[in-house]
């Protein structure tokens, strides 16, 4: 088993990770009805979807003796109506500009092969965009 979410009332829920024992809340957002104090489940995917990007990247930088410290994405999600879904995952990520021309390529192209990337429906619209723009620490 990997998790296990409880359903805790006025449409939150607890999700717990079965190995690690960690756990984060969801909410309903508040315009399905919800108190929006929390991620929504949808939230969960499309920020699942830069998590994953992002550590698939950090996986093959180990690779290229290159580093990712401090890169981080913003994620802005998109609903749709009837039914209502997740029509389209705006991920823009900002990574360290000391890399080459070669790195990056090899990067970019694993986080646009990451495991959730390919789970996604495909009528979902992924917007991702690289900013190699951060300076080393």
């Amino acid at each position: 088993m990997t998790s296990k979410v409880t359903y805790t009332g006025q449409l939150r829920t607890t999700c717990e990770h079965i190995r690690s024992g960690a756990t984060f809340v969801t909410d309903a957002p508040v315009d399905n009805n919800g108190l929006g104090e929390a991620f929504s489940p949808t939230d969960t995917v499309a920020t699942g979807l830069a998590s994953c990007m992002l550590t698939m990247m950090g996986i093959k930088s180990k690779t290229l003796d290159a580093t990712l410290e401090g890169a981080y994405a913003e994620v802005t999600k998109h609903m749709a109506a009837n039914p209502r879904r997740i029509s389209q995952i705006d991920v823009v990520l900002y990574l360290p500009e000391q890399t080459t021309k070669k790195e990056r390529s090899i990067l970019e192209h694993t986080a646009n092969t990451c495991p959730v990337l390919y789970s996604l429906h495909p009528d979902i619209t992924k917007a991702i965009t690289f900013k190699w723009v951060l300076e080393s620490k």
